[in-house]
């Protein structure tokens, strides 16, 4: 939304692009931190902290309650975790969801393990989630995850509630095919649904009701309706990973590239190697240290509070883009 639309409301425009949080935020670090600002000045403070913001590097090392409050947040916190762990996906490595979580724990100390489990099931289909998964995999089904959480969870209770025979706990409008004139599942019939799933048209229904009265970000409707109707049947897991798989739904929240783009960075790629080029002809550099010289680099670029502290400011985004091997790919 652009704040210089006429025909939008201060107050809208206020509420959807988080300025009161991001101010409020940038008050409560200057006030926590104050004898460290106070020396370098209010004014560049608060430029350096919205710039970035805008630069999606104001999520590194902050706690997971600050990167979950708002879409840009959730946003930049994936793409940092791209353009951070990108070069995992180009050597094909596979990683547990152990690992996986460590590596988020790098750039949120308090990253919770729930939500990287709820990844790991989607890459997996709820089986053995202790199993290695590829970074393209693990990386838009942890992107779906984060960005929708709480409408994953509303579908969930439904598609739970379906499965068991129940009505969900959404507002239907009834029909022959109503959830509340299904006749009660028999005990021996509940092992196959939840093989098989449900009825693809039920919960069809049911996620249209959630839309219209969800206050929370969703998928767009048109793909979750692409892809309940390819099936009579689907499995809630199925249906996450073909959302995690869907190029709409990746274009819609905006954090990464497409999937045959996904490793392809250039302007990364060159910072790479001038750092590499760079350890490779100090007078202490070593083989060790210059394979993981970039990737550490990358990881400690600061929080705006670190940048003015530090004098310096490295940009995590840019508008490259990625090929991907992934050996778990069909």
């Amino acid at each position: 939304m652009s704040r210089f639309n006429p025909t939008v409301p201060v107050e809208e425009y206020l509420e959807d692009s988080n300025v009161m949080f991001y101010l409020c935020d940038a008050v409560t670090q200057l006030l926590e931190h104050k004898e460290e600002y106070t020396h370098f000045g209010v004014v560049r403070y608060f430029a350096e902290y919205f710039n970035s913001v805008r630069n999606s590097n104001h999520i590194l090392f902050r706690e997971y309650s600050y990167i979950k409050a708002t879409p840009h947040n959730r946003t930049s916190f994936i793409r940092v975790f791209w353009r951070c762990y990108r070069q995992i996906g180009k050597s094909g490595e596979l990683l547990s969801m152990q690992e996986y979580r460590s590596l988020l724990q790098l750039l949120c100390p308090d990253f919770p393990m729930e939500v990287v489990q709820c990844a790991a099931r989607i890459v997996l289909m709820d089986d053995a989630i202790d199993c290695l998964m590829s970074f393209s995999d693990f990386l838009y089904a942890f992107q779906l995850q984060l960005f929708y959480q709480e409408f994953l969870d509303s579908t969930l209770e439904i598609y739970q509630d379906l499965l068991a025979g129940k009505s969900p706990n959404t507002v239907i409008v009834p029909t022959s095919t109503s959830v509340e004139q299904l006749p009660p599942v028999a005990a021996e019939e509940k092992e196959e649904q939840q093989q098989d799933g449900v009825e693809t048209s039920t919960l069809a229904q049911c996620i249209e009701a959630l839309c219209d009265r969800f206050k929370h970000n969703y998928p767009p409707r048109s793909c979750m309706r692409d892809i309940l109707e390819q099936n009579d049947k689907v499995s809630y897991y199925s249906f996450l990973m073909s959302l995690a798989k869907h190029e709409s739904v990746n274009q819609m929240i905006g954090a990464l590239p497409s999937k045959a783009d996904l490793l392809i960075d250039p302007e990364m790629d060159q910072e790479l190697d001038k750092l590499i080029a760079q350890i490779s002809v100090s007078p202490g550099s070593n083989s060790s240290g210059s394979a993981v010289g970039p990737l550490k680099d990358v990881q400690r670029k600061a929080s705006p509070r670190r940048n003015i502290h530090h004098k310096r400011k490295i940009e995590v985004e840019s508008d490259g883009s990625t090929e991907e091997t992934d050996s778990s790919e069909n």
